[in-house]
């Protein structure tokens, strides 16, 4: 059985061979690449949704680098010691898959991944051939209700309401955001007046707060390539003045600071102790 329901009359799907069904007949082919295209037209508000070819291109060229290496051993190492083993995970908006691909070295762990660029779902159906990976949207996701043991944001919108619906009482949260100085050696030299991300302690309704564990790593990238393929996976390549994009094509090396927090929530919903995981 999958972790995926049906999008259009929420019954189980269950996959053979190149495609996902359902009880009431609804069927949804398997992309070549291993990914299964879940995201109804009503809920489709582009042509193309999500990160272009070039934003994927960017990201899987930086992650694979290692650069970002701490932050999935700290969500994993996360996950773990408050998780357990035998875990279901959902990975919403997993993109190419660097951090499924973390969770998939966990004991046991049943892993789906979504996204909206299938772009990313073609790298990352490649990458962690063991997970199974939906085109579908954080605010409808083909989940059942209480189905999953985990959910892990990174940088992904945030969809409260569906996270404490598809977690099962006692099941984590895990929501990975900027800490104060991510990248800002970077953003001094596309801006002229550089801000640090705000540091965040918030309350989420239906989730009490388990763990807050910052990550910060300092890193030298060298030529424009991983410059470049830095500053193409962030939100800056849409909105940095052309003067910043020129200063920072001028660069041949840049040391950078990466800055996380990792806020790890456990959904509320049970008080007997076997709904802890």
């Amino acid at each position: 059985m999958s972790l995926f329901r049906c999008p259009i009359c929420a019954a189980p799907l269950t996959r053979a061979g190149r495609a996902y069904t359902c009880p009431n007949r609804h069927s949804y082919d398997v992309a070549k690449e291993g990914y299964v295209h879940l995201l109804p037209a009503n809920q489709k508000h582009s042509a193309n949704p999500g990160d272009d070819k070039a934003m994927i291109a960017a990201r899987t060229a930086f992650l694979d680098g290692g650069y970002y290496a701490s932050l999935r051993e700290a969500i994993c190492a996360a996950v773990s010691a408050h998780g357990g083993h035998n875990l279901k995970i959902l990975d919403v908006g997993c993109g190419e898959g660097y951090y499924t691909q973390g969770f998939s070295q966990l004991p046991g762990a049943e892993i789906a991944g979504v996204d909206l660029s299938k772009a990313g779902l073609k790298k990352a159906a490649r990458r962690v051939k063991e997970a199974e990976f939906a085109v579908a949207s954080v605010y409808h996701l083909p989940v059942a209700d209480q189905a999953v043991d985990v959910v892990v944001d990174c940088f992904a919108p945030l969809a409260l309401e569906e996270y404490r619906r598809v977690l099962r009482p006692g099941g984590l949260f895990v929501y990975v955001v900027p800490a104060p100085q991510h990248l800002m050696e970077m953003k001094a030299v596309l801006y002229d007046t550089p801000y640090p991300n705000p540091e965040e302690n918030v309350e989420y309704e239906g989730f009490t707060y388990v763990d807050i564990v910052p990550v910060t790593t300092t890193f030298a990238l060298e030529g424009q390539a991983p410059i470049q393929a830095l500053f193409g996976m962030t939100p800056y390549a849409w909105k940095t003045p052309k003067a910043g994009v020129e200063r920072l094509g001028q660069l041949e090396k840049l040391t950078v600071t990466a800055d996380f927090r990792v806020h790890v929530f456990r959904r509320e919903g049970c008080n007997n102790p076997s709904c802890v995981l």
